[in-house]
């Protein structure tokens, strides 16, 4: 390689730590981190440090976490840093024009779909529970508009009925980290790198998820909802109420049973020793559930531990 590139990482979760972590230990200079302020969360609402803090701590590196990068002072400890490049891996605040001329080799984004599909903050969620065959990384130029900026470099993964949003995420955030390091490596060679515009005809975006999406509705189909189970794993979950207690369904598939018909929609039954959960338009065999309070057991302990007959709600 020839110059040492200076680079400041704008990060938050956990998805941005590998990315983080992989370019640190190449030969590149990170002058510094950003990353959001700590929040407080829990029970005991404790302050917690994003994931990329405590990582950035375990690598001695410089930190920033600015309530927002409007601010003038901000924007002169960023210009008094003299960074080639910023790289940005889900950090979560909009980054403002002012700043993102700063950089006089570039702006790049680790986003978690294959662009211009599913630009925005919740892509693996929407794509899983879209039915996508496939979701991907793309590489891009950090732009005003939200991740509109030309393609630098993308691969796909396919998806499988069986893919979940925490599975998705890690394998993702582990094969952006990868891809950023080959377009900083190209960067730090000189090599020549052609941007692709992205197709706006083609846009679709992926709204931020929402706590409420998660309560079941009797009203989907099965398959619809077995595709929301499997992207709201592990956030926020699919609820239901069992027993005046909340009741999570981490891991179901649709069937069709002609049996069901003498059951009402929202029992939750035991047919031949599996747990059963009765739609308006068909039925959800449940794997793996979890009751408020207790640990995720399969549907079969389920029927055991809560004595399930014929028929509950």
């Amino acid at each position: 390689m020839n110059k040492k590139l200076k680079i400041i990482f704008a990060g938050t979760p956990q998805f941005a730590v590998p990315t983080l972590e992989r370019i640190s230990n190449v030969s590149f200079e990170i002058v510094c981190v950003l990353t959001q302020p700590d929040r407080k969360a829990g029970r005991g609402m404790k302050t917690i440090p994003s994931h990329v803090k405590n990582t950035a701590n375990k690598l001695g590196l410089l930190i920033m976490q600015p309530q927002s990068l409007k601010n003038p002072e901000v924007f002169n400890a960023i210009k008094d840093l003299k960074a080639d490049i910023l790289v940005v891996a889900a950090y979560g605040l909009i980054i403002p024009e002012k700043i993102l001329n700063l950089f006089d080799k570039g702006c790049f984004n680790v986003h978690a779909s294959l662009l211009p599909r599913w630009r925005g903050a919740a892509p693996i969620h929407r794509a899983i529970e879209n039915g996508d065959n496939q979701i991907g990384v793309t590489i891009m130029k950090v732009v005003s508009k939200l991740d509109a900026g030309p393609m630098i470099r993308k691969i796909s993964e396919d998806l499988s009925t069986q893919s979940t949003t925490g599975e998705m995420t890690g394998l993702m955030a582990l094969k952006g980290a990868e891809l950023m390091l080959e377009v900083l490596e190209d960067i730090a060679k000189g090599n020549e790198i052609t941007p692709t515009i992205q197709d706006e005809t083609k846009v679709t975006y992926a709204n931020k998820i929402n706590k409420t999406e998660g309560k079941l509705n009797l009203d989907d189909s099965p398959d619809k909802l077995v595709r929301k189970i499997k992207a709201f794993n592990p956030y926020p979950g699919i609820t239901y109420i069992f027993r005046r207690k909340i009741f999570k369904i981490w891991d179901a598939i649709s069937i069709h049973l002609s049996s069901i018909k003498n059951y009402s929609p929202g029992d939750l039954i035991s047919i031949d020793k599996k747990l059963i959960l009765v739609l308006n338009h068909g039925a959800l065999e449940l794997f793996e559930v979890q009751l408020e309070g207790a640990n995720k057991i399969s549907g079969k302990e389920f029927i055991k531990r809560y004595s399930l007959d014929n028929g509950d709600t």
